[in-house]
């Protein structure tokens, strides 16, 4: 009956981590980067399960072998744990370049009009590039869901995710769980936790650029905000663990 209760405490503890370790700053400032790229409130719901599902897969193999070998493995992780972190921002500041850099390219671009009348020519003019915008067969709004998908850039940014941070003190835990399969069972639920957390705080962010998407320049505005705080996050992210700054206060 102990190893029981253990298990269950474990089984539940697992789902709560997961359900809070999503909300987690740099979790939620990189997959806003990503839900700017839509303007479908309801899509950032399998982008937030792509991360989760990306988050999950690198946890779960290091966990299972956590388990197997105990301290062994875990105290070898922790001295590598602060790359995992560093590269975290690295991704940041990646991510949020990568918003102005599409933000640029939507204002201005160039294509060719060819007609019977007058000879091919090149035409620049501003304007949003259907053909870069992931969300080309979905309308922009709040109301209507779309079809499930998978977002490899988002799973991806998760495996990226997984190792570092809070990350972490979850793997802490499983040394002292009461048996191999209690302990397997702890890292799914961290996963699936993890997975609709994320799914609806995806779906929360989604809204701000679903409303705007009607309106170029404030959608604009909303993105490059969202771009402007990763920069700033993966910045200062980076620079507390290489000079012992104390930039991100969470």
């Amino acid at each position: 009956m102990e190893i029981e209760s253990g298990a269950l405490a474990a089984l539940t503890l697992g789902f709560l981590l997961g359900l809070k370790h999503a909300t987690d700053a740099d979790h939620v400032v990189a997959v806003s980067t990503i839900v700017s790229e839509y303007r479908n409130a309801w899509r950032g719901i399998w982008v937030g399960a792509s991360w989760g599902l990306g988050h999950t897969t690198p946890l779960l193999i290091l966990g299972v072998i956590i388990l197997a070998f105990k301290e062994a493995v875990l105290d070898r992780y922790e001295t590598i744990a602060p790359g995992f972190e560093f590269g975290v921002g690295i991704m940041l500041v990646f991510l949020g370049i990568q918003v102005y850099w599409n933000l640029k390219r939507d204002r201005v671009h160039v294509h060719e009009h060819v007609s019977d009348v007058e000879e091919p020519h090149v035409h620049l003019h501003g304007t949003h590039d259907a053909s870069a915008s992931p969300d080309v067969e979905e309308p922009h709004g709040l109301i209507r869901p779309g079809k499930p998908f998978f977002r490899m850039k988002s799973y991806v940014i998760g495996v990226v995710h997984g190792l570092a941070g809070s990350a972490a003190v979850m793997l802490l835990i499983l040394p002292k769980v009461s048996s191999f399969s209690a302990g397997v069972g702890y890292l799914v639920l961290f996963g699936v936790g993890t997975m609709l957390s994320m799914a609806g705080v995806t779906l929360l962010l989604g809204i701000p650029f679903a409303v705007t998407g009607g309106f170029n320049r404030l959608s604009q505005v909303v993105s490059g905000v969202a771009g402007g705080a990763s920069v700033l996050f993966g910045v200062g992210l980076m620079s507390d663990i290489a000079f012992g700054t104390e930039l991100i206060p969470f």
